[in-house]
C-alpha cells in the first residue's frame, strides 16, 4: 500500500514533527508513507468571503496537482461521516483488498479544502466536530493509520 499524506503549508513544531516521524517510521513495517506539503496562499487576518474561496482554490490546486487519478483520495473535513477505529481499519483493508494501493489523505489549510478538492475526493472522514490545527490533525491521522493496520493484523496496542 502506498499512502500519501497530502497537507497545505509547512510544518514547523518540533514536537509534532517528532510524533510523526515516530508513526511513519512505525507505519514503514506495513506501508510505503509519504508526506507531502503544498505551499499555503498567504492570506490577511480578515477575509471576504470571494477572498476565502480564492484561497481554497489556490491551495486546492497544488493539492490536486499531487494526487494522480489512479489514487484513491479520502478529505478530512469536520462534516464528514465519523468512524470508530475498527470502521477505519475495515475500510483501509477493504481498499487494500479490491486493489485500490495508491491512497491520499488530505487536509486543507485554516480555511478548509476547496470545492474541487472534495468533488475529487473519493470519500471523506471526520475526526470529530471540534475543529483542529490542521498541524496536528496530520499527527492524529498517522496515529490512526498506524492503529488500523495493527487492528488488521490483530497485533496489540492500546485501547
Amino acid at each position: 500500500m502506498n499512502i500519501s499524506i497530502i497537507t497545505v503549508g509547512k510544518l514547523k513544531e518540533k514536537y509534532l514533527k517528532l510524533g510523526i516521524a515516530e508513526y511513519t517510521k512505525r507505519l514503514s513495517a506495513y506501508a510505503k508513507v509519504q508526506e507531502i506539503e503544498v505551499a499555503d496562499e498567504k492570506a490577511p487576518e480578515h477575509l471576504s468571503e470571494a477572498d476565502m474561496i480564492l484561497v481554497k482554490q489556490k491551495e486546492g490546486e497544488r493539492i490536486l496537482a499531487k494526487i494522480s487519478p489512479d489514487t484513491h483520495m479520502i478529505a478530512l473535513a469536520i462534516n464528514a461521516k465519523q468512524r470508530t477505529s475498527e470502521e477505519f481499519a475495515r475500510e483501509l483493508d477493504n481498499l487494500a483488498t479490491y486493489g485500490k494501493s495508491k491512497i491520499a489523505f488530505v487536509i486543507g489549510g485554516s480555511l478548509g479544502l476547496s470545492d474541487d478538492v472534495m468533488k475529487r475526493s473519493d470519500d471523506t472522514i471526520s475526526f470529530s466536530k471540534m475543529t483542529f490545527p490542521h498541524q496536528l490533525m496530520k499527527l492524529v491521522l498517522c496515529e490512526q493509520i498506524y492503529r488500523a493496520y495493527r487492528i488488521n493484523r490483530n497485533e496489540p496496542y492500546h485501547k
